[in-house]
């Protein structure tokens, strides 16, 4: 997975710095997120593996299957993915340019896990708290977990706060046992 992540890197940043100079960022995401789908597949995967099919072919494929306006510019990034043997890192490189591109608009993901079903008002009042903190727009998903007994887990990247029931009595027979 690491390694992955370390190959998708270079051409997701080479990808979101020309669709950001380009004002391309819309179409780019939607291209690569998904080409990155359609990569996932078991059988186009065994078909950009297989060597009877040249580059030219698996570009051509991936760049048909495309929806929307076919891109000149997204034509010669897969041609350097197929030259490069990276076709089937696209997904990958697709989740690279949406936390580049979430990072260059300033908005981040939050996920928050409660105990009971939030309302409105309280995903409201938690996203303007977070806007406020992370200094960030903030689009929440939310998951009910019964077994938190009471409270909420929140995670916005790397950052994750446990302030579930839960939680705090993991941490307090943690803290009796020690």
């Amino acid at each position: 997975m690491a390694e992955l992540l370390t190959v998708a890197r270079p051409y997701a940043k080479a990808a979101f710095e020309y669709a950001r100079d380009h004002d391309a960022l819309d179409s780019w995401s939607q291209s690569l997120n998904f080409l990155g789908v359609v990569v996932a597949n078991s059988d186009v995967r065994r078909l950009l593996g297989n060597p009877i099919y040249g580059n030219d072919k698996k570009v051509s494929l991936l760049t048909d299957m495309t929806p929307g306006e076919q891109d000149d510019a997204l034509h010669r990034f897969l041609v350097v993915l197929a030259e490069q043997g990276r076709l089937t890192s696209l997904k990958s490189i697709a989740e690279q340019f949406e936390h580049l591109r979430a990072e260059h608009e300033q908005r981040i993901e939050v996920n928050v896990i409660s105990a009971y079903k939030l309302d409105s008002k309280q995903k409201t009042k938690l996203a303007n708290a977070l806007k406020k903190r992370l200094n960030r727009e903030i689009s929440i998903t939310t998951r009910v977990d019964k077994s938190l007994i009471g409270g909420v887990i929140l995670r916005a990247g790397d950052t994750v706060i446990d302030g579930s029931v839960r939680g705090r009595l993991n941490r307090l027979s943690e803290a009796l046992t020690a």
